[in-house]
């Protein structure tokens, strides 16, 4: 009898969702926060309008610019440990292999067990190192491309998200109508966001919603309360 082929899934787009939920997460709050805290002060919305699009340029550039390095510096923190890595498996050979030995222990198989493994690995140099990185260090090869992509992938989530808030004062000349529309649709936006992050991550929709909403919205009530009383 044919048996159905097993196909396992699994999500392994986690960097790119990470770096989504930072620039998103900032951007619904952030611009949200100078613009209520703008409308105690200032009734022109024009004036408000131009503060959120200025605050949301520096601000993505920044949050951008934070990702490019973050991985980057991950990425030379990988090249540095496999360099040492390389000249120990070289000059320090025993002792390499008495920790290749102990990995093994932590998952429970004994040394005869996994002698022959390690005495595999001394003949593959390059599979020895791969091996230590990960399973000593933890440590995976960074994607070449991923501090562009980061950058990119954050700053572009925090324009999207910081539109939204402002988008109210764009739609409507009245500062105060625009706030309560921007609350509003930024709640919205809070829960929307989280449900599908949810979806992504394999975290129960409905439960991802109400955390974000719970988490960005005590976010931007805290930064709007400190911006209206700085203003």
């Amino acid at each position: 009898m044919p048996q159905t082929p097993h196909i396992e899934k699994h999500f392994t787009a986690g960097e790119v969702v990470r770096d989504i939920v930072i620039g998103m997460s900032d951007g619904l709050t952030v611009p949200f926060a100078l613009a209520a805290g703008l409308t105690g002060a200032i009734v022109n919305t024009r004036l408000i309008v131009v503060a959120g699009l200025a605050e949301i340029a520096a601000g993505s550039i920044a949050m951008g610019l934070g990702g490019y390095l973050a991985a980057r510096s991950d990425r030379e923190h990988y090249e540095s440990e496999r360099v040492r890595e390389v000249r120990e498996v070289k000059e320090m050979p025993d002792e390499e292999a008495d920790e290749v030995t102990e990995v093994f222990q932590n998952y429970g198989l004994t040394a005869d067990e996994s002698a022959p493994v390690v005495a595999a690995l001394r003949n593959r140099p390059k599979d020895w190192v791969d091996f230590m990185m990960r399973f000593e260090l933890g440590l995976e090869k960074p994607d070449p491309g991923r501090a562009v992509r980061s950058a990119l992938t954050i700053a572009g989530s925090y324009v999207a998200g910081g539109m939204i808030p402002l988008s109210p004062y764009i739609a409507f000349s009245t500062a105060h109508r625009a706030l309560y529309l921007s609350v509003a649709v930024t709640l919205i936006a809070l829960g929307v966001f989280g449900f599908i992050k949810g979806k992504f991550t394999g975290m129960s929709p409905l439960r991802s919603a109400s955390q974000t909403v719970v988490i960005g919205g005590t976010a931007a009530a805290a930064a709007f309360l400190i911006a209206r009383w700085i203003s």
